[in-house]
């Protein structure tokens, strides 16, 4: 009995894991693929320092960050009023009303299987065509301007988009929080806005983000339909000076802007669901 108890105990010794391998064949091409990359990147910054044009800078400069301001603004703007109108999409799709159920999932088909320069082109060259009829009705000293054209479009393009990660994070919340707020005698608006959606947000938080990094990298396209954004004013100075280097600022500018957005997304994501680490 003792020594069966005793065997019982006796911990099971693990075989040693055994040694790595050599230089194994994707060991080596990784290495190779890194030291491509590595070279990539030293030649840039080698290209960078001996084509430093300190005159195109100074003349140049205060438009590159006008422009970035216009961006950043677009961006901003669009993504909030995209927010504000992707809570009506959402309910719509999650509505047991056919025809409204059928409205909200035409218009996430629509914005989300088109893509976003044509959906510009159409509001700014489209309705835009329509002078007369929305002089009459007071809306076109909206549409005259490409900014405002710009920012209608893209707040319904983020819409789509939005509404689709919300209602995927909506759903993803346990069917009991709605069945557990019922049987307290909550309402389902209060349950919804003070119980569902605040848990909902916490898993829609990180496609909100990469979300909001592909506004910002497809808000170039707005340079063609006149708005003088970041690429806007690259093309501006490149048709002035002809340097390859305008380009390479504004694609090194973007980078940066997105690195910033992603760290500040992971640190808000650190922050929100600091109570969930164990």
């Amino acid at each position: 009995m003792t020594e069966s108890f005793i065997n019982a105990r006796t911990p099971t010794v693990l075989r040693p894991p055994a040694p790595p391998k050599g230089w194994t064949r994707s060991r080596v091409i990784g290495h190779i693929l890194v030291g491509v990359w590595a070279a990539l990147i030293l030649g840039l910054l080698v290209y960078l320092y001996s084509a430093w044009n300190i005159d195109l800078v100074r003349k140049y400069g205060p438009t590159y960050l006008s422009g970035l301001g216009t961006t950043i603004t677009l961006v901003g703007s669009s993504i909030i009023l995209g927010a504000v109108l992707s809570i009506p999409v959402v309910l719509g799709r999650l509505s047991n009303n056919r025809i409204i159920s059928s409205v909200a999932y035409f218009y996430v088909y629509f914005f989300r299987g088109t893509p976003l320069i044509a959906q510009v082109f159409l509001i700014y060259y489209g309705v835009g065509s329509f002078n007369k009829e929305l002089q009459s009705i007071g809306l076109w000293v909206f549409f005259r301007e490409a900014w405002f054209c710009a920012l209608l479009a893209f707040a319904l393009n983020t819409a789509a988009y939005q509404a689709e990660i919300l209602r995927g994070a909506i759903r993803s919340v346990p069917l009991g929080q709605w069945e557990g707020a019922a049987s307290l005698g909550i309402s389902k608006a209060v349950t919804f806005w003070k119980i569902i959606l605040p848990q909902a947000l916490i898993v829609a938080l990180r496609p909100y983000g990469n979300e909001v990094i592909l506004m910002i990298k497809g808000s170039a396209i707005v340079a063609l339909i006149s708005v003088y954004d970041l690429m806007g004013y690259t093309k501006l100075a490149y048709s002035r000076t002809f340097d390859f280097q305008t380009y390479l600022w504004t694609a090194i500018i973007y980078l940066v802007l997105v690195e910033i957005l992603r760290h500040l997304w992971d640190w808000m994501e650190r922050r929100i669901t600091r109570h969930l680490i164990r």
